[in-house]
């Protein structure tokens, strides 16, 4: 059963490696077996890379910006290339703005949908036009609590999640029968960075602990075992699910 998991062999492209939640699904993926490159917008994503990697089997990493299509696609084709295919895609990447939607500049409104929904679906498209020849391949896209719910003063955010688990189930729809599976992880409150506005404010950290049966806020680790599962043989029945990875948040 166990070797079920294992991902020996495997090629994974990881984007927004160098962020939290990012690097602990790169170090996952690495520590089962797979050979991972790691996209990113800066030197974080080579960082993560070098702290992951070893030099005997090292991790390789690309800088490029998502929100660009055309160097979407050329680092796109430049990973493929370097991990000689691709078996694994982990679209990680994300922004958020948090500003109160009467006053919300339509600038930043363009800026999230385009880099946490378009640039998703143009990497998914892209993955899908190797696997599906192959007849074989996992997409894992990084949902949010904001794609059940609406959150707060996060307006594009929402709509850009609410659509990564939309299009994960559509894509699915289309893909399953032809070898590849597309699932989505819907992390909870996991502290990070990107979240660090919520996270230093005490009336909403307040807010959420009254709600969350867990007792306290994720770790990025807490999402390696998802990741792990989506990404391997033991969830090739799997097909257009979002699972959440929240301490119970959504069950209150």
């Amino acid at each position: 059963m166990l070797n079920s998991f294992m991902l020996t062999g495997r090629r994974a492209l990881v984007t927004g490696g160098g962020g939290g939640i990012g690097r602990a699904l790169s170090s996952a993926l690495y520590d089962m077996g797979a050979d991972v490159l790691i996209v990113g917008r800066s030197q974080s994503a080579d960082e993560a890379a070098a702290e992951i990697g070893t030099p005997e089997r090292p991790v390789q990493s690309l800088q490029a910006d998502l929100n660009d299509r055309q160097a979407l696609a050329a680092v796109f084709e430049q990973a493929v290339s370097k991990l000689g295919g691709l078996d694994i895609l982990v679209n990680c990447h994300g922004v958020v703005h948090s500003q109160e939607s009467l006053t919300y500049p339509i600038e930043l409104w363009d800026e999230t949908l385009e880099n946490n929904l378009n640039s998703v679906f143009l990497l998914c498209q892209l993955a899908g036009r190797v696997m599906v020849p192959q007849g074989s391949g996992k997409i894992i896209n990084i949902a949010s609590m904001l794609s059940f719910s609406g959150g707060l003063r996060a307006p594009a955010y929402a709509a850009a999640k609410g659509g990564v688990a939309q299009m994960t189930k559509a894509l699915a729809n289309e893909w399953s029968s032809k070898g590849v599976n597309v699932n989505a992880i819907a992390p909870g409150y996991v502290k990070t960075q990107l979240n660090r506005h919520i996270w230093t404010d005490p009336v909403r950290t307040e807010q959420i602990m009254a709600r969350l049966p867990a007792g306290r806020w994720g770790d990025p680790d807490d999402l390696k075992g998802t990741v792990v599962f989506l990404a391997s043989a033991a969830s090739d029945y799997v097909h257009g699910a979002i699972i959440p990875v929240d301490g119970g948040w959504l069950s209150r």
